[in-house]
C-alpha cells in the first residue's frame, strides 16, 4: 500500500491536500512564494514536533542530513534556517489553525463511539479550560503579564468522549479566562463542565438559551435562594439537590431562571463540592461525575507539554508561537486520526515515540506501528499510562 513512501510522507498523508490549499488560499499565503511554500513550512515544523528537535537549526540540519531524499520526503527543495525563520514571523498564523479545526472535526467523527467516556449520556461533553505557557519577558515582550512575567494562553474545549481537542484559542495572558465562552458555539444538548474562573451568569444564560448544559462549581459569593429540595441518598455522597434562583438585582436580571444546586461529598478528598447547572434530569451523581471527568483536560495539558513542542519556541514574534503551538496541535490530532484510521491499539505517547526514531525509514505505517517494540522500563510505562492513555 506505502511501498516505496518514508514514514513522514505516510502520516503526512492524512492530511487532506485539498483542505490544506483552502486554509492557505483564504489568507493568500502562496503568492509570490519563491523558495518555502506553506506546505514545506508545515512539513517542516511538523516533522520538528515529531521528532523532537529543540530549534529551527536543528530542525534544518537534520533535513541536510538527508539531502537526497528532499523530495522524496515531500519538500519541493530544501530548507533554509533564514527562509523557515521568516516564514514563522511573517505568515499568517491562522492557515494552521483552520487546518485544526478541519482535523479536529475529522477526528470528532472518529472518536465520536469511543468507550473511554463511562457516562451514558445523549449529547457531548466538553471540559473547558486554559493552560499558561511561560514566555521569557526580554525576549516576548508582546507578551507582557507582570513586571517580571510574560505568557501566553491556550484556551481549550476539550472532548471527552476521545480527549481530544474540540476547539481551541490562544490570547496573551492577561486576557481572562472567561472571555473564551464567547468564541464557543454551544451545540444542543451537550455538556459544558468548567471551574469557578468561568463562573459568569450572563453567559451562563447564552448556554441555556443554545439548550445546552454546563456545569460548574460555585463561587463562595454567589447568593442563591432555595425554592425546594429533591431527595437524595447520602451514602452516594450527595447531601442536597436543590432547585434555587439568584436573588441579587444584577446577576437575577442577567440569569432570571432557576438553577440546581448539588452538595457533594468526596470520600477519598474528604472534601465538600457544590455544583450549579442548569440541567434538572439527570442523577445528582452524574453531576459530581461529570465535573469528576474535567481533570481529563489538565491530564492533556500536561501530556502535549512533555510530549510535543510547546515549551520552547522556535521563532520571537507572536505570529511564529502561534504558528508552532497550531502546529503542534495539528501534529496531535494527524497521529491520532493515523491511530484510528489503521486501528492500532497503541497510546499515542508510544506511537510518538516509534515515529521519532522511524520518519526516514519506508516501512509501511501501520505495520510499523502495530509490530515496533518499544524499549521502556516499568516505571517509565507506568508513570505514561497515568498520565495520558487512550
Amino acid at each position: 500500500m506505502n511501498k516505496g513512501k518514508y514514514v513522514l510522507n505516510q502520516i503526512m498523508d492524512f492530511v487532506s491536500s485539498y483542505e490544506f490549499k483552502k486554509c492557505v488560499n483564504r489568507y493568500g499565503s502562496n503568492s509570490r512564494v519563491r523558495n518555502l511554500s506553506c506546505w514545506d513550512q508545515f512539513l517542516a515544523l511538523a516533522f520538528g514536533q515529531l521528532s523532537y528537535q529543540e530549534s529551527l537549526r536543528s530542525i534544518t540540519v537534520c533535513l541536510s542530513s538527508q539531502k537526497e531524499k528532499i523530495y522524496h520526503l515531500g519538500f519541493s527543495a530544501s530548507i533554509a534556517r533564514t527562509t523557515l525563520a521568516e516564514a514563522n514571523e511573517k505568515r499568517n498564523w491562522k492557515i494552521y489553525r483552520d487546518l485544526a479545526r478541519i482535523l479536529i472535526k475529522e477526528s470528532k467523527n472518529l472518536y465520536c463511539n469511543d468507550h473511554s467516556f463511562n457516562l451514558e449520556l445523549d449529547g457531548a461533553c466538553y471540559a473547558i479550560d486554559s493552560t499558561i505557557i511561560e514566555l521569557c519577558l526580554n525576549i516576548f515582550g508582546w507578551a507582557k503579564l507582570k513586571k517580571v512575567r510574560a505568557a501566553v494562553k491556550l484556551n481549550l474545549q476539550l472532548d471527552l468522549k476521545g480527549n481530544l481537542p474540540a476547539f481551541f484559542d490562544i490570547s496573551t495572558a492577561k486576557v481572562a479566562d472567561v472571555n473564551f465562552l464567547d468564541l464557543i458555539d454551544y451545540e444542543t444538548g451537550a455538556y459544558y463542565i468548567f471551574d469557578r474562573g468561568y463562573v459568569d451568569v450572563e453567559r451562563f444564560f447564552k448556554i441555556n438559551d443554545a439548550e445546552a448544559y454546563f456545569v460548574t462549581r460555585a463561587k463562595t459569593g454567589l447568593k442563591l435562594k432555595r425554592l425546594y429540595s429533591n431527595p437524595v441518598k447520602k451514602d452516594t455522597g450527595i447531601h442536597c439537590d436543590q432547585i434555587v434562583k439568584l436573588i441579587t438585582k444584577i446577576s437575577s436580571e442577567k440569569y432570571p431562571s432557576k438553577l440546581r444546586r448539588v452538595k457533594y461529598y468526596d470520600q477519598e478528598s474528604k472534601r465538600y463540592f457544590i455544583y450549579l447547572t442548569n440541567n434538572f434530569n439527570i442523577p445528582a451523581t452524574t453531576v459530581a461525575d461529570l465535573y469528576r471527568h474535567r481533570w481529563q483536560i489538565e491530564l492533556f495539558f500536561k501530556w502535549i507539554k512533555q510530549h510535543l513542542k510547546i515549551k520552547t519556541f522556535w521563532g520571537y514574534s507572536e505570529n511564529a508561537v502561534k504558528t508552532q503551538i497550531c502546529i503542534a496541535i495539528c501534529t496531535y490530532l494527524i497521529v491520532a486520526i493515523a491511530k484510528k484510521k489503521l486501528n492500532i491499539d497503541r497510546n499515542l505517547y508510544e506511537i510518538l515515540q516509534i515515529l521519532n526514531v522511524t520518519l526516514f525509514l519506508k516501512t509501511p505505517l501501520n505495520t510499523l506501528l502495530s509490530e515496533y517494540e518499544l524499549q521502556m522500563t516499568d516505571d517509565l510505562c507506568q508513570e505514561q499510562q497515568r498520565l495520558f492513555d487512550f
